[in-house]
C-alpha cells in the first residue's frame, strides 16, 4: 500500500449499502477499504484494530448507533476522522453527530463523487457538510458573535467559498493558490472571526450577511 493511500472503514447495517460504498471507494486509486462493519460496536472494534484515516458511519444502526460509535472512536487517541452517512438530515442527528466530533455529514443521496471528495477532504483535515445540512445548521448552531470583524478582500473570498461548501483544495484552485497556503489562510481566518471550526465559520458567514441562502 502506498504511503499516500487514504484508508477507510465502512459501517452500515445494510449489506447493499456497504457494497455500494466499497465499490465507490475502491474505484479510486488513492483510496482503499480496510474493513466493513454492520453495526456501531463492530465499527469501533474495526477502527481500533485497523486505525484507518476515515471511517464512514451510518447513523441508524442496531445496538450501538453511529453517533455513539463516533463518540467511542473519538474518545481515544486516534488519527481516524469520522464521516457520517445517513438517509435522514434531521436537526437532532446533525447536531448529535457534530457534537460527537464528526468531521463530515452527508446524506446518502449524495453523488459518488461527493462521497469521494468528502473522504479526501476529511483525511486532509478539512470538514465536509452537505448543502442541506448547512441550511439546517443556520437556525441551531450557537454563534460566537453575529458580526464579522473587518476582513481583507481575500479573507472575505475565502469565507464565502467555505460557506458554499468548498474544500481547501477547491479554494486553492479558485484563488490560484497552493493548498498549503490556503490551509494557513483558513486557520488565520478562523482566529480572526472567532470561529472554532468550519461549521461555525459557515454559520457566521450566513448570519453576518456575507453569504445569503441561495447565493
Amino acid at each position: 500500500m502506498a504511503d499516500d493511500t487514504i484508508t477507510v472503514v465502512i459501517s452500515d447495517d445494510a449489506p447493499i449499502v456497504r457494497m455500494g460504498l466499497r465499490m465507490i471507494v475502491q474505484s479510486e486509486p488513492d483510496l482503499t477499504v480496510l474493513a466493513e462493519a454492520s453495526n456501531g460496536a463492530e465499527a469501533v472494534a474495526a477502527v481500533r484494530a485497523e486505525q484507518p484515516d476515515v471511517v464512514l458511519l451510518d447513523i441508524q444502526m442496531p445496538g450501538v448507533n453511529g453517533i455513539e460509535a463516533a463518540r467511542q472512536i473519538l474518545a481515544g487517541t486516534t488519527k481516524t476522522r469520522v464521516l457520517m452517512l445517513t438517509t435522514y438530515d434531521h436537526d437532532d442527528n446533525i447536531h448529535a453527530a457534530l457534537s460527537a466530533g464528526a468531521s463530515g455529514f452527508l446524506v446518502k443521496d449524495a453523488p459518488p463523487e461527493r462521497v469521494v471528495e468528502a473522504i479526501r477532504a476529511i483525511a486532509a483535515g478539512d470538514a465536509m457538510l452537505s448543502p442541506s445540512v448547512t441550511r439546517r445548521l443556520l437556525d441551531r448552531v450557537a454563534l460566537p458573535t453575529g458580526r464579522l470583524p473587518d476582513l481583507s478582500e481575500q479573507d472575505s473570498q475565502i469565507l464565502q467559498l467555505i460557506a458554499k461548501g468548498h474544500t481547501n483544495s477547491e479554494i486553492a484552485t479558485d484563488l490560484r493558490l497552493t493548498p498549503a497556503t490556503v490551509k494557513t489562510y483558513v486557520s488565520r481566518l478562523f482566529t480572526k472571526i472567532g470561529a472554532r471550526d468550519r461549521t461555525q465559520a459557515v454559520v457566521l458567514a450566513y448570519e453576518s450577511g456575507l453569504v445569503r441562502p441561495g447565493s
